[in-house]
């Protein structure tokens, strides 16, 4: 009989078998993948379920024991289904910049992880872990993306990667008055109960519990930050990076999606128009074909975002950051300098963006478009001063407002700026540093012609976030934020490699935005 220990000791074992791992629902088999320019091959864990096949509008569920004790782990599971809202245009520039290749296939049967481990790796390795939690503006996304494979990570930097699907949209942030506030935030709750099944079992990956480091960029590092934010005491990972995008600092313009009703005219939008106006539009909605109620959504356009239920989302994260109230981790937080290019594509009327983003307050309207001079500081166009107020406002200084007042309350804090722009990694030309263009350099996954300043950049920042995931503390490479103690150095990520400039140049226009930090 082969023991558990044995079948444990097998984990990485390079030869003729593929990997194999004994977790919590049973055996999980396996395959084994080569990394250039690695020795050894990287073990991939494909597809395991953390939970149940969810019931739609339902909590997850742990999930109980293989179908005889064991599991084939060895191919992508489906996405959760996505939503991408007309018009056609609109919808079209999304897919090619977000969504491109598309997942293989959707279902609301989609709470699996992905594990890529060094094949060497057993149980006493103890390696840190790295857990990436995607983005997609909590409508689309999935962990089946081959920009996501975490092989190169893994084999290059010998940690171990993860990989997880969780719910966005409607079926993920319902907001139905029908549901408890507890229960409107299942995509975070999925996340919860996936770094959950980490703790437990990543052990058998030869990972340590105690190492996990959550990264994710866009929605996904809105989900490290409200993970940060709402885990006062026992958090289930040690250190959070958060790539373009933090869940403390909530605008005016953004409170129209995010208060604790804030979805409900969606939801009685998507009832009405599926019929289910009577009765129980939450029992009505259970019913409804998937794919029927995903095309509604799309073509009315409507958002469906997370709630505040102080569980999953606490109000005012701000003051309990300031009040130490939040997980005890250091952090390693940055923005890219065109974030804003991808939101704005094409459009060169600032007066009609500045009407958009501050809504009747004329006053506003003529500070932010006194500090955005064209012409000067390299905002040449109309069109590129646009860009850089969408940039400004909505990641870098929200950012930066994160960072400093992490490290002001004592949080070790790490802050980067990513401003290198190739070519062969712009799906639509001239967009620059874009939003979500440092993802195939940090996962190592490239196009063929990469050139070797791409790859040199690439495997810089791959080390830097590895570092950060071995030992939060020291670092990823260079000096943590002290605002505090006037050392405010941000790194700098360009063509040529490492740099650094001072953040109080990098956000001297900040203050003209006047954030709500109140919070709600």
């Amino acid at each position: 009989m082969i023991t558990t220990s044995f079948l444990l000791a097998l984990v990485g074992f390079v030869g003729a078998f593929n990997p194999i791992a004994i977790v919590s629902q049973g055996v999980v088999h396996g395959i084994l993948s080569p990394v250039p320019g690695v020795t050894l091959p990287v073990a991939k864990f494909l597809g395991i379920p953390y939970a149940r096949p969810p019931q739609r509008f339902s909590p997850p569920v742990i999930p109980g024991s293989f179908a005889g004790s064991s599991y084939n782990a060895t191919q992508l599971q489906p996405a959760c289904i996505q939503q991408f809202n007309y018009p056609v245009a609109a919808r079209d520039f999304t897919l090619a910049l977000f969504n491109n290749p598309p997942p293989a296939s959707e279902s609301e049967d989609c709470l699996y992880l992905n594990v890529y481990a060094p094949s060497a790796a057993t149980p006493a390795s103890s390696l840190p872990v790295m857990v990436w939690i995607y983005g997609g503006a909590l409508q689309f996304g999935s962990a089946s993306s081959p920009y996501y494979d975490g092989s190169n990570i893994a084999g290059k930097q010998n940690v171990i990667v993860v990989t997880f699907n969780y719910r966005t949209n409607v079926f993920g942030f319902p907001n139905s008055p029908e549901l408890p506030n507890i229960g409107q935030n299942l995509g975070l709750l999925d996340q919860r109960l996936a770094l959950a099944w980490i703790r437990a079992n990543i052990l058998a990956f030869g990972g340590d519990p105690l190492k996990v480091t959550i990264f994710g960029e866009s929605a996904g590092a809105l989900s490290v930050d409200a993970l940060v934010t709402s885990y006062p005491i026992l958090p289930t990972f040690r250190a959070a990076i958060m790539q373009s995008g933090q869940d403390s600092i909530r605008t005016l313009t953004a409170k129209p999606g995010l208060g604790t009703v804030s979805g409900t005219p969606s939801w009685n939008a998507l009832a009405a128009g599926l019929g289910c106006s009577s009765g129980s539009a939450l029992a009505c909605l259970r019913a409804a074909d998937a794919l029927t109620i995903k095309s509604y959504i799309e073509h009315a356009e409507l958002s469906f975002q997370p709630v505040v239920d102080n569980v999953t989302r606490v109000s005012n994260p701000q003051l309990k950051r300031s009040n130490r109230q939040i997980a005890n981790v250091p952090v390693l937080i940055g923005s890219n300098a065109q974030e804003g290019s991808a939101f704005v594509y094409g459009q060169s009327n600032i007066a009609a963006a500045l009407q958009e983003l501050f809504p009747g307050n004329a006053t506003l309207q003529a500070e932010v478009f006194a500090t955005y001079p064209v012409g000067k500081e390299g905002l040449n166009t109309p069109a590129a001063v646009v860009e850089q107020i969408y940039t400004d406002i909505i990641f870098q200084c929200p950012g930066a407002i994160v960072a400093n007042s992490s490290s002001a309350a004592g949080y070790p804090t790490f802050r980067y700026y990513y401003n290198a722009t190739f070519a062969n990694v712009q799906p639509v030309p001239g967009l620059g540093a874009y939003h979500s263009s440092e993802i195939p350099l940090v996962f190592g996954n490239l196009p063929a012609n990469s050139t070797a300043a791409e790859k040199s950049l690439s495997a810089l920042i791959q080390k830097s976030w590895a570092n950060f995931a071995k030992n939060p503390q020291v670092g990823p490479g260079w000096n943590k934020l002290n605002v505090n103690g006037g050392v405010n150095q941000v790194a700098v990520f360009n063509v040529n490699g490492l740099g650094s400039v001072n953040g109080g140049a990098l956000d001297k226009r900040c203050a003209v935005f006047k954030y709500d930090l109140g919070g709600f």
